[in-house]
């Protein structure tokens, strides 16, 4: 009888051994021998902005490279629609959830539960307040808004009375772009007039209009991203002003601007390749392998000649 229970333990043990080097689902052989096809799913906060559209790109040429699968949502700036459309991608069963949230809190309850159903999370561009985050691929928001501050610095002359556009209140990258700005900003210029525009151009024109009118003497706007800045070079123009304008992004229009001598300047992501390190960040994961935790693409500022 003692023997019988010896050899049922060990078998047992023999048969856990086994389940816990079982390879995840996503690599596990089909019926016919082949193996189960990875599926990625791509939430983005909006699409109706040239940078996330080229982030989106990124994501597909890579995922195409690798033979991965992709479905994309766009949650167009409402987080409470992403978080229904992440929750939606989970029901579809994808091996992986790439996610740049519209609001970094927000986005929290969804990424907790890709973490209570096993599917690793990769945020893009933006951080996610709270649950498990395999990796944040993004550019340094901070050093980006210290950059500006110094080529505004640089242009205009310490003690100079400058405007700042932010983004969407509660998006990891105003906080940290502003951040950056005002660590320098703070110290070396004067910083008269912010006001959010939520990352949108007729925002920013329309708010940069009501800031010229309160503050006529300003010499220098920073904008968190280039749609804003954009915004706020058309209404300096119509105002006649001669007023330096710094961007954030790098997108194709914003340096179509800088060549045609508008825009004075952008802080130059490289959103293609963020979509890129992003699913190989992915793919990593499923293989097994670690990630780093801040995986960074470089930052170039792009001015006038």
């Amino acid at each position: 009888m003692k023997k019988y229970v010896i050899l049922i333990m060990t078998l047992s043990l023999f048969m856990l051994s086994a389940c816990s080097l079982e390879p995840p689902e996503w690599a596990k052989s089909t019926k016919d021998g082949k193996k189960k096809d990875i599926k990625i799913g791509l939430s983005i906060s909006t699409l109706n902005n040239p940078f996330f559209v080229s982030l989106k790109n990124g994501v597909t040429k890579e995922a195409k490279k690798l033979g991965i699968e992709v479905v994309i949502a766009d949650a167009q700036n409402d987080s409470a629609k992403q978080t229904s459309d992440v929750e939606d991608l989970i029901q579809q069963g994808v091996d992986a959830l790439l996610i740049n949230p519209a609001d970094s809190s927000a986005i929290s309850t969804a990424v907790e539960s890709a973490n209570a159903s096993n599917i690793p999370v990769i945020t893009l561009d933006r951080s996610a307040e709270s649950g498990k985050v395999e990796a944040l691929v993004a550019s340094d928001n901070i050093k980006g808004g210290e950059m500006a501050a110094n080529f505004m610095i640089d242009k205009v002359g310490k003690g100079a009375k400058v405007a700042e556009l932010e983004g969407v209140p509660g998006a990891s990258a105003t906080r940290e772009r502003g951040k950056g700005f005002h660590q320098i900003a703070d110290k070396e210029l004067d910083v008269t007039a912010k006001q959010a525009a939520d990352f949108d151009r007729t925002k920013g024109l329309n708010v940069m209009e009501n800031l010229l009118q309160g503050n006529p003497d300003i010499k220098a706007v920073f904008a968190h991203n280039d749609e804003m800045a954009l915004g706020a070079l058309e209404a300096i123009q119509s105002s006649g002003k001669d007023i330096l304008v710094v961007g954030f992004d790098g997108n194709e229009d914003a340096l179509n601007s800088i060549k045609a001598g508008k825009l004075s300047a952008t802080v130059a992501q490289q959103p293609e390749l963020i979509g890129q390190l992003a699913v190989d960040a992915a793919s990593d994961v499923l293989k097994g392998k670690k990630v780093e935790k801040n995986i960074a693409a470089p930052l170039k500022l792009e001015q006038k000649k």
